[in-house]
């Protein structure tokens, strides 16, 4: 049930100005970053192109004090990208509040769902 029930739930967090600094999406994203070292093999993993994963990342960068990905230039073995520490703070910290919240809703979403439609 709980793992039906955390496909409806989405967090958004939004900067004090109200523009979105992470999400599922982006969460998502910095994952993959931490898991392959790269911008490009996350949108791959991700099936989104490496303009969209790159904006998300800027967007990111752009709405936290420091930075929360930081890429390598080029070289032999043609760069990468990594998490800060900041970045693996804020990943923890957002996974948690989804654990939060999927729990703080799992008996509402019960409810709503005793009273669907069956199929």
């Amino acid at each position: 049930m709980a793992g039906d029930a955390s496909r409806h739930i989405r967090l958004r967090i939004n900067t004090p100005a109200g523009e979105p600094a992470i999400g599922p999406g982006k969460a998502d994203l910095l994952e993959q970053i931490a898991r392959t070292g790269s911008i490009s093999a996350a949108a791959r993993a991700l099936g989104m192109s490496f303009r969209r994963a790159w904006t998300l990342v800027q967007i990111m960068n752009s709405a936290f004090r420091d930075p929360v990905v930081v890429c390598d230039t080029g070289g032999v073995r043609g760069g990468g990208a990594r998490l800060t520490a900041n970045g693996r703070r804020i990943l923890a910290d957002y996974r948690a509040a989804e654990q939060a919240a999927l729990q703080a809703a799992l008996p509402h979403i019960r409810r709503i769902r005793r009273r669907m439609t069956r199929d």
